[in-house]
Formats: C-alpha cells, structure tokens, sequence
C-alpha cells in the first residue's frame, strides 16, 4: 500500500521526520480531530483483497488508549456538480476589455 496525494489534504503529517514517510491529509480541527487520508493498492494487494476480503490495520498507540479508526472506500468528500465547476471557475476568471 501507498500514500497517495488528493486535491483536499490540507495538512502534511511527518514533514520533517525522517523515520516516517510524509502523510499527506485531510484535517478538520474540530473537537473530534477528524484526519482523512488516502491509500492506493497495487495490483498484487488488489488481488489479495479480491480474494481474501482482509485487509490488517496496525496502529502505534504507544501504550495510549486506542481512538476510534474507521476504514472505507466511499469517497469521504460531497462532490461538486459539473455546475457547480462550471460556476466557480467562471466566478474566478475575471475579463477586462479595453475601451475603444
């Protein structure tokens, strides 16, 4: 499994910590402190899920309580209509005309 970058991380975990790899993600610093990140599976640990149905978690406590985990493959984001697009890209682009 990889890391993989998305258009809304907002946050880079362990930028300068060399023992681990950069984790890029999503951060709601809200009282639940809600992190979102984003994995991607190779072709051999596609077809091991395929077939197994498993996929193993392991988490670092460091002898804290556990918080809750929670894994899944829905988009966790409220995707934007083509509209939607269509109007904040026309809102951003401003057109000036010269006067003649």
């Amino acid at each position: 499994m990889k890391i993989k970058h998305f258009p809304e991380s907002n946050i880079t975990f362990a930028r300068d910590q060399p023992e681990y790899q950069p984790l890029p993600a999503f951060y709601v610093g809200d009282n639940q402190g809600i992190v979102i990140s984003c994995w991607s599976l190779s072709i051999k640990e596609r077809i091991k899920v395929l077939f197994t149905g498993c996929i193993w978690l392991h988490v670092l406590t460091f002898n804290n309580p556990l918080q809750p985990q929670l894994m899944q493959t829905d988009y966790p984001f409220i995707r934007k209509s083509i509209k939607d697009k269509i109007l904040e890209a026309l809102t951003k682009k401003r057109y000036f005309f010269k006067d003649d």
